[in-house]
């Protein structure tokens, strides 16, 4: 549903630079083909990079949950201003890579996959591996520093907000890369335009929608106040189904990094990506068909990103045991 409002979103826009070429094309024929050729690789680079897009909106959303009601916008525009940075660094770094090292895309992105997984993985060992009255008094700790206004909230917050732009990082770059794919037989001009526009549109309509949902809570508060008793309505089923969508949000969040991660690694891996893939063509012959063909490869590349996840994890911790060893030596 997200990645469907967001692809709508950017077709609106790809519109809008529709209108714009056309209107260039009465002042300057040629200088409107080149805008007519990345309006429409701009679309067809939306639409390729929507479902990830989805993914990039559970995450960073469930990022900011748990600041006071002042800081939510602020810590969506920290990350945002992360996000931007990002794609500064990640915009010429691809068009680099993709001129002198196109085979190391691969591989990076495999690394950051991987990185994803096990960021997935840590939080549900986290989850399993502490007790729930343990989780309640870091809850009420965190509850009760928010109503402290003694607390330096920028403070605790800089962990909350390197986590979100280094989880972004590597949505972005699988944006980017993917991004990229589509233009890579274009001019030189029209692959910057197309990353850099495609770049753009993506962090404002992301983060413009993650603003939205955590202030959800106070849209629901002001219409309560309203005269309308519809408006009350609505106001109330807000504020109930706002912990509800942010619970479900960090579970999605969660999912997402072991979709998105494990995806990068079977395509990273052609053997694995053509059985997941067939096993996919296989699944389309069973009942509701268009449905299994879409769920079991998205199945499976969770499984592999859960797999992976923990592997990378152990390799992490066996290597901090032995480094804590030989440090005590």
């Amino acid at each position: 549903m997200a990645a469907g409002s967001l692809l709508a979103l950017l077709d609106d826009i790809a519109t809008i630079l529709d209108d714009v070429a056309l209107m260039t094309k009465v002042a300057a024929k040629k200088s409107a083909a080149m805008a007519d050729d990345v309006s429409v690789m701009t679309k067809v680079a939306a639409q390729k990079t929507a479902g990830v897009l989805g993914d990039d909106l559970a995450l960073n959303a469930q990022q900011v949950t748990g600041v006071r009601a002042e800081r939510e916008i602020p810590v969506v525009w920290a990350v945002a201003k992360g996000s931007f940075i990002n794609k500064v660094i990640l915009v010429p770094a691809a068009l680099l890579i993709s001129a002198f090292a196109p085979w190391a895309v691969t591989p990076l992105l495999m690394l950051g996959g991987a990185f994803l997984c096990f960021e997935g993985f840590e939080k549900v060992a986290h989850k399993l591996m502490h007790a729930p009255h343990e989780d309640e008094a870091e809850h009420e700790s965190r509850a009760r520093a928010n109503a402290n206004p003694a607390v330096d909230l920028v403070a605790m917050e800089k962990d909350k907000i390197k986590g979100a732009v280094r989880t972004d990082f590597i949505l972005s770059a699988e944006i980017i890369a993917i991004t990229l794919g589509t233009v890579a037989t274009a001019p030189f001009g029209q692959q910057v335009a197309v990353l850099s526009g495609i770049a753009i549109i993506m962090t404002i309509g992301v983060y413009g929608l993650v603003a939205g949902i955590v202030k959800l809570d106070d849209l629901g508060l002001w219409l309560t106040g309203k005269g309308s008793a519809a408006a009350r309505a609505i106001g109330s089923g807000i504020l109930r189904a706002a912990p509800w969508l942010m619970k479900g949000l960090s579970i999605a969040g969660t999912a997402a990094m072991f979709l998105v991660g494990g995806g990068i690694l079977v395509h990273g891996v052609p053997a694995l990506h053509h059985a997941v893939e067939a096993a996919g063509n296989a699944a389309s012959a069973w009942p509701v068909g268009w449905l299994w063909h879409v769920l079991v490869p998205n199945l499976l590349n969770a499984v592999v990103g859960i797999v992976a996840g923990g592997l990378v994890l152990a390799g992490v911790l066996l290597f901090k045991r032995i480094r804590g060893k030989s440090a005590s030596q």
